[in-house]
This record gives structure tokens, sequence and C-alpha cells, in this order.
């Protein structure tokens, strides 16, 4: 097991403990990104509908934690502070003064997950484009 050194001790003591991955918690509201269900941006968060699958994520998981982001207006949070209420899920407002994230919103678990694809996209996936551009193919042959 290592000693701490003096320095060492004075440094905890000025700035804190050390800190696992400080750059991935600032950019995250304070998580790890293998503990999160699912982010937003600060764009996504702003639009004027609840994204549906933030929505069906807390219903599947109520023992997620939302945390937003605290250097964004109420009025913009206020429908995801909602959600929760509606929900019965704890939610936190972050506010870092030294960093301002890019990200709007972060659904979390307290344990590791490992989620492959953590953020929400508007764009349609490939695969469902391929297989509408097919069924018009077949229906245009089968016409005949």
């Amino acid at each position: 097991m290592k000693k701490t050194t003096v320095d060492e001790v004075l440094q905890q003591g000025i700035y804190g403990p050390l800190e696992t991955k400080p750059d991935e918690r600032r950019k995250f509201l304070g998580n790890l990104r293998e503990r999160i269900v699912v982010a937003l941006t600060k764009s996504q968060v702003a639009e004027t509908s609840v994204y549906p699958k933030v929505e069906k994520e807390m219903k599947e998981r109520p023992q997620s934690h939302l945390f937003l982001n605290g250097n964004m207006s109420y009025e913009t949070l206020s429908k995801y502070v909602k959600l929760v209420t509606k929900y019965k899920i704890e939610h936190t407002l972050v506010t870092n003064k030294e960093h301002d994230s890019e990200i709007g919103l972060v659904l979390a678990m307290d344990h590791a997950i490992d989620q492959e694809d953590i953020f929400i996209t508007n764009k349609e996936p490939v695969l469902q484009q391929e297989v509408k551009k097919n069924k018009g193919f077949f229906a245009k042959i089968f016409k005949k």
C-alpha cells in the first residue's frame, strides 16, 4: 500500500479529495459515462416538447436520478422537473461555475450499466430507411 506524502495531504486539504475521471464528470454533470441511461444536449432540452425516450426510461427505471444543467433557465427545465415529479424520481440541478457543459440533461443510475448509445438523435436509423426503400421496390414489382 502506498504511503501518502505531506504534499499529497496538503493538496487534498486545499482542493478536496482526488476524483476519478474529473473531465468526464464535468462533461456529464457530475456523473460517469458508464452510469448514464440517456443524455440530452442543451439545445435538445430547450426544444418545446419532451423527448419520449427520456419519459420511457423514467417509467422503466424509477430508481434512476435526473441531473439537469443549472446554467439553463428554469422555464426550459420545468417540463422535465414535472416529469420527475410525476414518476417520483429524484433530481438535481447541477451548476458548475468553472465549466459550462454542453449537456443539458442526464438520467443516470447509481451503478454502472454501460449503455452503448446514451445520446438521442432525431434522425431515423438507416435500417428503417432501407426497409422502406425495399418495400417500395417490391411494391412496384408486385403491382404489375
